[in-house]
């Protein structure tokens, strides 16, 4: 361990020692101003990004540098998690809250800004402190992030180095944090996340993301469903791993499922030359190239050897394929999106699924029907931790605009994507929770209740 990391995690721990005794109120207006920090500063801080990452677009990352902190603050809003935190009067149990330690937070190349942020407003919610290794490629992003917040702490007089930075970031040290630290959460590609696995501490890591549209055949406000899929697969170029990408549609809705895409600013490519150059275009040896990660559509199409205007969201290329028979139907960081057809809504829940196995098990899956039936058939067989009804693929990650899930920088991917949990990630999972638990007040059941059918 180096010595820059030993002091660190030094300071850390002093910090930790005066977080312990920190009220409710106080961890709660730490949480709001370093929100605010950041908010206040979005626009900087996007451009910031897209300068030294070459991903994305500004506007997208300003709304997400002033959305997405703000929607995990008002979720946690006066919740308690300090000390004595709920009461069950009937069964004698009494649930009190403790931090969990010094968290360790692996920032990626693609959220520069509101993983650090979102994580340290769920650590410092739970008296935690927090330790960032930002991507090396994203450094100086994530280096102004945490100086906005902690300027924000300091003027509350907060306790110092609750938040702070790997100056120096690189595998070995981010591998030595995560080894350091109580508890890890890791947020980048799928070795990061098995590294954090592997670092023997508590981890929460994000699976890869592959999010696929199933389109039922009796929906027929398509006009929508195009919107929200171009939406939730432009938003900042398609970094984010809850960005749609594929569209599934019944084989005699095709026509007009492309007629709506491109009313909503799609370009489709249905030959399969074309199709060649952008899969030629996307990947080299089945790996994802660089140089198109978060780059506009037309970028990737004159990539190609393809002429299309610059104002396109989207590129939207046709591929009856499933799973591992083609690199597109994996994850695509760029705003490229597949769109296969199907006999029968089963074989469509079939085709997301082969897709989802191939990358992406764990993470989200949307549906476009307003059939419960179908939506609940969809859920069972889908291996997804959630099923968005209606809405972007994006509306994943919480926020309140479309859903009522959580707001979370954190998407867990249950077993299927190799993570701890399922479910967005909140401040309660940075908690640890002492149970006070008194006698009984009534009888324990017999045997032959406990028998009885």
């Amino acid at each position: 361990m180096s010595q820059d990391l030993k002091i660190l995690l030094e300071n850390s721990r002093l910090a930790l020692e005066k977080m312990r005794k920190s009220t409710q109120e106080e961890v709660d207006l730490m949480c709001r101003v370093i929100n605010k920090a950041v908010s206040d500063n979005a626009e900087e801080l996007a451009k910031l990004a897209i300068e030294e990452t070459n991903m994305g677009d500004v506007q997208s990352k300003i709304i997400k540098n002033t959305t997405m902190g703000s929607g995990v603050w008002l979720t946690m809003k006066n919740k308690k998690s300090v000390g004595i935190v709920r009461e069950d009067e009937e069964k004698g149990l009494v649930y009190v809250a403790h931090p969990k330690g010094v968290i360790a937070s692996v920032s990626p190349i693609t959220n520069p800004t509101i993983t650090p942020l979102g994580n340290a407003m769920l650590a410092i919610k739970g008296r935690n402190t927090i330790i960032v290794s930002p991507h090396p490629r994203a450094k100086r992003t994530t280096t102004k992030t945490i100086e906005y917040m902690n300027k924000a702490l300091a003027e509350i007089s907060a306790p110092e180095k609750v938040i702070q930075i790997v100056e120096d970031p690189s595998i070995e040290a981010t591998q030595a944090l995560m080894a350091a630290a109580d508890v890890v959460v890791a947020t980048g590609g799928m070795g990061m996340v098995k590294a954090a696995y592997s670092s023997g501490k508590p981890a929460f890591g994000v699976g890869q993301g592959n999010v696929q549209a199933v389109i039922d055949e009796e929906y027929d406000n398509l006009d929508l469903a195009a919107q929200f899929i171009i939406m939730g697969r432009s938003f900042d170029n398609g970094v984010i791993c809850a960005c749609n990408q594929s569209i599934i549609v019944h084989k005699d809705k095709k026509d007009a499922m492309i007629e709506a895409l491109e009313k909503n600013g799609a370009y489709y490519i249905g030959e399969n030359a074309e199709v060649d150059k952008i899969r030629d275009a996307l990947f080299k040896d089945g790996r994802l190239q660089a140089d198109i990660i978060g780059r506009p559509a037309f970028e990737i199409a004159k990539k190609a050897g393809l002429e299309v205007p610059e104002d396109i969201a989207a590129l939207v290329v046709n591929t009856e394929a499933r799973g591992n028979e083609d690199l597109l139907c994996g994850e695509k960081l760029c705003p490229v999106l597949i769109l296969t057809t199907y006999e029968d809504f089963n074989d469509g829940i079939e085709i997301a699924r082969a897709n989802l196995l191939y990358q992406g098990a764990g993470h989200t899956a949307v549906i476009h029907s307003d059939n419960k039936e179908k939506i609940e058939y969809a859920a069972v067989e889908l291996p997804v931790g959630r099923l968005l009804v209606n809405v972007p693929g994006i509306a994943a990650g919480g926020g309140g605009l479309f859903t009522n899930l959580n707001p979370t920088p954190s998407l867990g991917c249950g077993s299927w994507g190799g993570n701890s949990i399922s479910e967005n990630l909140t401040y309660e999972h940075l908690l640890n929770m002492a149970t006070i638990a008194y006698p009984r007040k009534d009888e324990p059941p017999t045997d032959e209740e406990i028998w009885a059918e």
